[in-house]
């Protein structure tokens, strides 16, 4: 555990009928610290959304998933923070597919998540400055998502970044 990431890491990544069950005793502590339900917004430091999205850039996809999910159900209904988190984490969902070599499953998750930046971007700035949708670059996801997301089974999708799109 380091200063930056007050969370351990999973000792190992969870993938569905190739490991074994996940980690969840390291993933417990995660899921504990987010609230029952964030007021007005997600705040883009909270500990539980920053080591969600650490963990996906680690290589943790499912993990990623499961604490960001947390997140999400915690966050305001109808807001920009619940579904640019949505868009996250049909990322991560799409890196996890891509892992299992199921590149269709990944191209129709990118998809999803694209449609969903959409959303975000179409609604306009986001009026709290701390909010999660106010600190992350939806634009610059947007960007690396529709170039490179053919969906042949024979392609190669390389891993999707999310904390790179943070401000800090």
């Amino acid at each position: 555990m380091s200063l930056t990431e007050p969370f351990l890491r999973p000792r190992w990544a969870h993938v569905p009928g190739e490991t074994r069950e996940a980690d969840h005793a390291r993933l417990a502590p995660v899921k504990a610290g987010v609230p029952v339900r964030f007021e007005r917004f997600v705040p883009s430091h909270h500990p539980a959304l920053r080591h969600g999205l650490a963990l996906n850039d680690a290589g943790f996809f499912w993990e990623c998933h499961e604490i960001l999910e947390a997140v999400w159900m915690a966050s305001p209904q109808g807001g920009c923070d619940r579904i640019l988190l949505r868009a996250c984490i049909q990322v991560a969902n799409a890196n996890l597919k891509a892992k299992m070599l199921r590149f269709n499953a990944a191209a129709r998750l990118d998809a999803d998540a694209m449609a969903l930046l959409a959303e975000v971007l179409a609604r306009g700035p986001v009026d709290e400055a701390e909010s999660f949708a106010a600190r992350f670059d939806v634009t610059g996801l947007s960007g690396i998502l529709r170039p490179s997301r053919g969906g042949s089974s024979a392609g190669v999708r390389q891993p999707v970044m999310l904390a790179t799109f943070t401000e800090t």
